[in-house]
């Protein structure tokens, strides 16, 4: 007789994995519950972080537009073209490249394959990559300091204004940031385990870094090097065989792309842009390497000598403090520097291997290092740079005050504690002060706030003797902590806030509401406040808020040429991808678009700012000449004529007065041959000369 079927669904517990695995429940519970041992709030409150930075990062995300039209173009030259895609290029017909190397353009270019070229399909991989910084930096403070200083970490990171900005914006800094955080957590697997392969990780991660924005990305490399020969668990000898280890790794994942670009005859790929010997080592080492130090940065935008714009503001060590960098990047870089001090003087008498030794020589030396570059550096720098040291700032925040707190039974915790936040909160006043005009009440509250939460942290055994005589015993233990961590983010946040609010376009963009301009109170720039070519950056000097802007760019800041549904707008000239995205007129972009079948450029003008809101209109190469100011050596003029002659080229857009640096030495010879050989039309308020018409 045969036994009854048994229907294996019923006969199941409920409750119990099914064959195939855990059901989506009990994976949902899972994915909530996170690691054993971890406290039942850490994952909810990973998953609430992610989702708030998610959200202030993708929020209005299109209303940066095309954001910095030079690397736009690049993307959309790159998303039509493999050779420009590998080569970096300006164009599709790679003429040209950008001035960096090319990782970062990389990934928004995939994206553009994929989806399509528009705001958002450029824009959302940079917020993502934010997102993800977010997350690996909690992952990588919670291994040694515990959830709860990896959700301070993460958070002080996600609100830092600079943040908010780049991580909304197609400069390369955004995967930067995310490969030198990724970089950190390998070092700390590291220096957990001792394995080979985590140094072999993180000097992959810094290679590709340096594929990004180039030397900047080994300015962290000291401090990690130091961490894991301090720190790592292994003996001496097997330490510096793995870094060496490490370092080839760093060579091999840099080295292959320079490696391809060097050996590949010059005339079979674009002229490196920013270079005045068409090489990539060049550019690395000197415009966008040592003469980023030392102010001897020809090439690009460099001016040489040290005569560059300190858009930065002054050199010294309170650059980072001054008005143009100060409400990027400061908000708790001096509670930073009271952790770290902290994390040493806790850790003086520990072992060899101590945890919070280590996270005060990883994370302590990433800010020092790179925050003594940025403040010394005499050469080009923008305050936008500074987001590299939010990792090093948020970590040191996170981890200081959650040490502070195990220990505040004694008075060094409590001092440690109190200290970080009066700190925090009377600079937040200071920089909030710099803003009189926005939002008044908030320095007051913040300054209240956070000295009344410094005096109940250092009444805590006093507060601990009131709770226990009380049923709020939590709550009165708790008050002073809360306090302390709405006052101490409450100007970032507010900062950030502002900046997602706000339309950011060109190359100098600025988070938080308008402090001062280039070249007024403590401010850098040219002499005189100017630029050469008599372009003046506006009043807020945000790109696409506050006083004058540039003929041609709209002022509004959502650029109107070449977006979403290719809308232009009649906007006369095309001016500086450098102050703001550019209206591009509509007979213009009908120009471009239908007279130019079969030829390799559309058109040729000098510097790709003013080259990029061409292309990104009409969607059809545009040769930059003179790269991205006018000031490369290429093409020499006896090029250009050969260009010309075989029909390369069709149209050539006359300079805009306001181009930055307004292009010289061969970019001015090709001009005036062009002046002198063809005629000329106006169309859309633009000198458009035609190479099909030569003057009799």
């Amino acid at each position: 007789m045969t036994a009854p079927a048994i229907d294996s669904r019923r006969a199941r517990p409920a409750g119990s994995p099914s064959a195939g695995g855990p059901s989506g429940r009990q994976r949902a519970r899972a994915l909530l519950r996170g690691p054993a041992g971890q406290p039942a709030w850490a994952r909810p409150g990973l998953l609430a972080l992610l989702g708030l930075t998610a959200a202030l990062y993708l929020t209005g995300l299109d209303r940066n537009g095309w954001a910095n039209d030079f690397y736009a173009a690049a993307v959309q030259a790159g998303s039509t073209s493999w050779k420009a895609f590998f080569f970096g290029s300006f164009d599709a017909s790679s003429f040209i490249t950008v001035d960096k190397t090319p990782a970062s353009l990389w990934v928004m270019e995939i994206s553009a394959r994929i989806f399509g070229l528009n705001y958002w399909s450029m824009l959302i991989p940079q917020a993502l990559e934010g997102v993800a910084a977010t997350g690996v930096l909690y992952a990588t403070v919670r291994r040694w300091s515990g959830p709860a200083a990896g959700l301070l970490a993460g958070a002080a990171l996600a609100s830092t204004p600079v943040a908010a900005l780049m991580f909304r914006f197609n400069n390369p800094d955004a995967l930067l940031v995310l490969l030198m955080t990724l970089a950190a957590y390998a070092m700390t697997r590291a220096i957990e385990d001792g394995r080979t392969r985590w140094l072999v990780l993180a000097g992959t991660l810094l290679g590709f870094g340096f594929l990004t924005k180039m030397l900047q990305a080994f300015l962290i490399l000291p401090a990690f090097a130091v961490a894991y020969l301090v720190a790592g668990p292994a003996g001496l000898g097997r330490r510096i065989w793995q870094l060496l280890a490490g370092t080839g790794a760093i060579i091999v994942s840099a080295g292959w792309w320079v490696a391809i670009v060097q050996l590949t005859p010059a005339a079979s790929r674009p002229y490196i842009g920013g270079s005045t010997t068409n090489s990539v080592l060049q550019l690395a080492l000197g415009y966008n390497g040592i003469g980023r130090l030392d102010g001897n940065e020809t090439g690009s935008v460099g001016f040489g000598g040290g005569a560059g714009p300190a858009f930065g503001g002054p050199a010294g060590l309170t650059r980072l403090f001054g008005s143009e960098m100060g409400g990027q990047i400061s908000w708790l870089l001096p509670a930073a520097l009271i952790s770290l001090a902290l994390l040493a003087w806790v850790s003086r008498r520990s072992a060899r291997t101590d945890r919070l030794r280590a996270a005060a020589l990883l994370w302590g030396g990433w800010l020092l290092v790179t925050g003594g570059v940025f403040s010394l550096m005499a050469g080009i720098i923008h305050p936008y740079y500074t987001v590299a040291l939010a990792p090093a700032i948020a970590a040191l925040a996170g981890i200081g005050a959650v040490t502070a707190w195990r220990a505040r039974q004694r008075w060094t915790g409590r001092a440690a504690l109190a200290a970080m936040t009066a700190v925090t909160a009377a600079w937040s006043w200071v920089l909030l002060d710099r803003t009189p005009g926005w939002h008044p009440w908030l320095r007051l509250v913040v300054l209240v706030a956070g000295l009344l939460a410094a005096a109940l942290l250092l009444a805590g055994p006093w507060l601990a003797g009131l709770a226990a005589a009380s049923r709020g015993r939590r709550a009165l233990t708790a008050l002073p902590a809360a306090v302390a961590l709405a006052a101490g983010l409450a100007g970032p946040v507010a900062y950030s806030l502002e900046t997602v609010a706000t339309a950011h376009t060109g190359a100098l963009p600025s988070a938080g509401p308008a402090v001062t301009s280039f070249g007024g109170p403590g401010g850098g720039g040219f002499p005189g406040g100017g630029f050469p070519g008599g372009g003046v950056l506006p009043g807020a000097g945000r790109g696409s808020r506050g006083g004058r802007a540039f003929a041609g760019v709209g002022a509004a800041g959502r650029p109107a040429g070449g977006g979403l549904g290719g809308r232009s707008a009649g906007g006369a000239g095309i001016g500086g991808g450098l102050v703001g995205s550019t209206a591009v007129s509509s007979a213009v972009t009908a120009l471009l678009k239908g007279d130019t079948a079969g030829y390799r450029w559309a058109a040729a003008t000098v510097g790709a700012e003013s080259a990029a809101p061409l292309q990104l209109a009409s969607r059809r190469p545009i040769m930059a000449i003179g790269g991205f100011n006018g000031t490369d050596p290429a093409p020499t003029l006896r090029e250009f004529e050969q260009y010309v002659a075989a029909g390369d080229v069709r149209f050539f857009v006359g300079a805009s007065n306001d181009s930055f640096g307004g292009g010289s030495g061969v970019a001015a010879q090709i001009t005036a041959w062009v002046k002198d050989h063809f005629r000329s039309r106006t169309v859309g308020g633009l000198t458009i000369y035609d190479f099909t018409r030569p003057l009799p």
